[in-house]
């Protein structure tokens, strides 16, 4: 998952199990916000379930999810006939990723529209809310100044209304020149195959010899087996052919060349369900909850209920600072009045050391109402 939201995560980034502790609210302020963190997604994981939090840093909202299913990339790779080759993994992360959102949008409806004309219905605010949330994640794209060779990566969000679970894919983008021929394709995409059986290359492209017969197959090496290519039938459906206009990654891929592109999936994936929206971070009040669904009467007595507890936190909050600061008031009054005394002490026997008299030695200490202590230091002995 940190993969996919390359290259503005941390990818090695490790927690500390003293801050597992903390609430998503604390972990942000003390600990993501320092570091310029927009967004946090927060697993917990139970007996039956597995939890997903996406959290707004600093306020805001928090949508609460259950994953239904997931699949972790090396499975994904697993089950494939040819993995896409992440060979150069850090040009293909090294830019952020296209978002697509499928069905967040106003619901199609062409049979409640009198005459057969298309009526929409619009979405609920939580799902437009998930659509927001899932685009922000991302950085936005510029069209007028993206290059293409940056785009390398589509990540889809697809909902599904019939069972209210949100599918999320992640695919690299994978161009092969068309309108050649397939071996010259190969030859021109991969490594020269093993032509020692032939000829001429020739040979290798037409398929026959001068004679006219079935020349030999030419073996190719495991590299070019394994690179993914795409085959004919892929290349030969036109809807996926466009004319680039900038060069981009892949050889043959020039500008003003048709090539055919394909999405070639890198996982994770993951069956998402929303629970529950909060208004901030971790907490606030709740905006939406898939299992309990309140009366108007009942979320107003609930949110009053909720205000009221947050307006007798405050109250306590603000005694116990008031408190505080009246006993470090009091403190260094008893200081200052101390250290007046202390000071006049001194002044007078100044003054009578100035008139030449004989001065009583300086008591050793008052207690706070002012009277002089005549107790003796420690090691002297009191005089009868």
């Amino acid at each position: 998952l940190r993969k996919m939201m390359m290259p503005y995560t941390a990818l090695n980034l490790q927690d500390d199990p003293k801050n597992r502790k903390l609430t998503l609210s604390v972990y942000a302020k003390h600990l993501a916000m320092p570091m310029g963190v927009s967004h946090v997604l927060a697993f917990s994981q139970r007996e039956d379930r597995v939890q997903l939090r996406l959290g707004r840093i600093p306020e805001g909202p928090t949508m609460s999810f259950r994953v239904e299913r997931f699949s972790l990339a090396k499975h994904v790779r697993a089950i494939q006939r040819r993995p896409y080759n992440s060979g150069t993994g850090q040009q293909l992360f090294a830019h952020p990723p296209i978002v697509v959102t499928n069905n967040f949008g106003d619901a199609v409806n062409n049979s409640s529209a009198p005459g057969g004309a298309t009526a929409t219905t619009p979405s609920p605010p939580h799902i437009k809310l998930m659509r927001i949330s899932f685009q922000n994640m991302f950085p936005a794209i510029n069209v007028a100044t993206v290059k293409l060779a940056e785009c390398r990566r589509v990540v889809l969000f697809q909902y599904h209304p019939e069972n209210e679970l949100v599918e999320i894919r992640h695919y690299a983008i994978k161009a092969t020149p068309v309108g050649v021929n397939k071996k010259v394709r190969r030859l021109v995409q991969t490594k020269i195959p093993n032509l020692r059986r032939l000829d001429d290359i020739a040979d290798y492209i037409t398929g026959t010899t001068e004679t006219g017969d079935v020349a030999p197959s030419a073996s190719t090496t495991a590299s070019a087996s394994a690179s993914g290519a795409v085959s004919d039938s892929e290349a030969e459906d036109e809807t996926s052919h466009v004319v680039l206009s900038q060069k981009y990654a892949g050889r043959g891929n020039n500008q003003q060349q048709k090539s055919a592109l394909k999405l070639m999936e890198l996982g994770p994936r993951l069956a998402l369900r929303l629970i529950k929206v909060e208004r901030g971070l971790g907490g606030g009040d709740v905006m939406y909850h898939a299992l309990v669904q309140k009366t108007p009467e009942e979320a107003r007595a609930l949110k009053a209920r909720k205000e009221r507890e947050a307006q007798l936190k405050t109250q306590r909050r603000q005694t116990q600072e008031q408190n505080v600061e009246r006993k470090r008031k009091a403190k260094e009054e008893k200081l200052e009045r101390k250290r007046q005394r202390k000071e006049a002490r001194e002044e007078e026997a100044m003054a009578e050391l100035r008139k030449g008299t004989v001065v009583s030695p300086l008591p050793h200490d008052d207690d706070d109402d002012g009277n002089v202590s005549d107790k003796p230091k420690k090691g002297e002995r009191r005089q009868r």
